[in-house]
């Protein structure tokens, strides 16, 4: 019998007949399994405010998280609800936000998805210093170890399961201080595993113990911008990040390191990482 997370994991793959060409004329046919990916449109106060592709699942966690890396809310207590139109299958996320929030950000939402470029990056100094202003400097209160960051990016590789099916998601992890995991979240888009991973401990009450992120990515400026809203201090990705992400990263005290090979290039606030 199917546990509850292989049928999650099932609703989340589609199948497709391919066939395998092979050296000495040799072809066959296989079926392999794709990654689904499909619009979730993030509605707030009844409009829409922006329209992303992502993998199916985790809908009230991706939405949470995008408001949140948004700027849209800074607190759960601003979420009155996040209602799925069509039920757990739904391709519409419904945020509510309180009369008070509403009111306070009426400006980013007259914008409509002006501050989201998650899919064509950032353009425009103006763009830039917009999303700059909604975010603050991290606390600096962990280190990690060179064995302890190969360690968490074993343990993500791990528990890949979307990975292991079908070799094409992005993944997420966020850990604390003690480099326990607390959330970790696949998509076929690295903003949207990042969105879902911190959406769902910012529902669940428990960000505030995000310390963490690894990511399977490259580190682009809006992945920094989204663990900044968060407050996570350590960011380690798998490729690079570029040099706007690492000028955010800098200016707001931010560890940006990416893993190779075994050894970890770390190009920001190195105090953070103990050899």
């Amino acid at each position: 019998m199917n546990t509850n997370k292989e049928i999650e994991i099932n609703k989340q793959l589609t199948h497709r007949t391919i066939v395998y060409y092979l050296p000495e004329s040799i072809k066959q046919e296989n079926k392999m399994e794709l990654l689904k990916e499909e619009p979730l449109s993030i509605n707030v106060q009844g409009s829409t405010y922006s329209v992303v592709m992502r993998t199916p699942g985790e809908e009230r966690e991706h939405a949470a998280g995008f408001c949140l890396a948004e700027g849209i809310v800074d607190n759960l207590e601003d979420i009155v609800d996040i209602a799925l139109c069509d039920g757990d299958d739904s391709n519409v996320a419904a945020v509510m936000l309180s009369k008070e929030r509403a009111c306070k950000v009426s400006h980013l939402l007259e914008k409509k998805g002006y501050i989201s470029q998650t899919s064509c990056g950032i353009c425009g100094r103006e763009l830039i210093d917009d999303l700059t202003a909604i975010l603050k400097p991290v606390q600096n209160s962990i280190t990690i170890s060179l064995e302890q960051v190969m360690e968490s990016v074993n343990k993500m590789n791990d528990i890949q399961h979307l990975r292991k099916r079908c070799y094409s998601s992005h993944a997420a992890m966020i850990i604390d201080g003690n480099y326990n995991i607390l959330s970790i979240s696949e998509d076929a888009g690295r903003h949207n595993a990042l969105d879902k991973a911190i959406g769902k401990l910012f529902l669940e009450k428990r960000l505030n113990y995000a310390g963490i992120a690894i990511i399977s990515s490259r580190a682009s400026y809006e992945m920094i911008q989204k663990c900044a809203r968060a407050g996570i201090e350590i960011v380690i990705s798998i490729s690079r990040p570029t040099a706007l992400a690492c000028e955010l990263g800098e200016s707001l005290g931010m560890t940006l390191a990416s893993v190779r090979d075994k050894g970890l290039f770390v190009f920001t606030h190195g105090d953070r990482i103990i050899l």
